[in-house]
């Protein structure tokens, strides 16, 4: 079915309409044998709160951006190549129902649909791609990715010393190895995380003494040692960081 629609003008158009959607800060989809499978509306987990964004999946990369005016406008494109993905599925927390991981070397992010069905679907097509990918490349799955941050509003002290409370004065942080939330102090070392970022980038004392004696996959958390155990976490929204998402502190 993919190979049919690749060359196809139908599909042609609604990738062109989807670079229009973006503008000129976006960047060009066409490519020869890309296929637009779907689109759609999900609820990020972002820094701060959900936020709804506009997903794209392709046949070989999902794309996401901030939704400006629905089908006419969007920016902030996010671009991510599918066969560096895996997806794993999350349990109903409280409203945050109907949600999934998406887990890549470079960034990992919850995202939740608005049925059980569009969870399905988006699932289902999402490792249909990925497993076509590979197939076709030869090459294995993704054993590396990076953590899934907690939110900030999980996390009304730090994570790590269980002392310090978070205010406008003491700001909030990721450990960009783990993803907890961490005061200043727990994450005054730089690592460097090559699938990440060509510098080094903060990460808490806890994973930096771990990654200095090589013991990597010790401060790597699985998610009910963090990002489960965080949704239940009383809510606290002090940060006073932008949420853009990705690269602040």
């Amino acid at each position: 079915m993919v190979d049919r629609l690749a060359n196809s003008e139908a599909n042609t158009r609604r990738i062109s309409i989807v670079e229009n959607c973006f503008g000129a800060a976006g960047q060009p989809l066409t490519i020869p044998g890309r296929v637009l499978i779907g689109e759609g509306v999900l609820t990020k987990l972002c820094r701060k709160k959900p936020k709804a964004r506009q997903f794209f999946l392709f046949n070989d990369i999902l794309v996401y951006g901030n939704i400006v005016i629905q089908k006419k406008k969007y920016n902030k494109q996010h671009i991510i190549p599918l066969e560096n993905v895996t997806i794993d599925s999350i349990k109903d927390e409280g409203d945050l129902r109907n949600g999934w991981l998406i887990k890549t070397p470079t960034k990992s992010f919850a995202v939740y649909a608005a049925t059980a069905t569009e969870k399905s679907e988006w699932m289902n097509h999402i490792n249909k791609c990925v497993t076509d990918l590979l197939s076709k490349s030869g090459k294995t799955p993704s054993n590396e990715h990076a953590a899934v941050w907690v939110p900030d509003s999980e996390a009304t002290v730090c994570m790590r010393c269980q002392k310090a409370k978070f205010t406008p004065v003491n700001r909030r942080h990721h450990c960009r190895k783990c993803g907890f939330v961490v005061c200043g102090p727990c994450s005054e070392k730089r690592f460097l995380l090559p699938s990440q970022s060509s510098k080094p980038v903060r990460i808490c004392d806890f994973c930096y003494d771990l990654l200095s004696t090589g013991d990597m996959a010790t401060c790597q958390p699985t998610r009910s040692d963090s990002y489960s155990q965080s949704l239940k976490s009383p809510l606290n929204d002090m940060s006073d960081d932008d949420d853009d998402d990705d690269s602040s502190d």
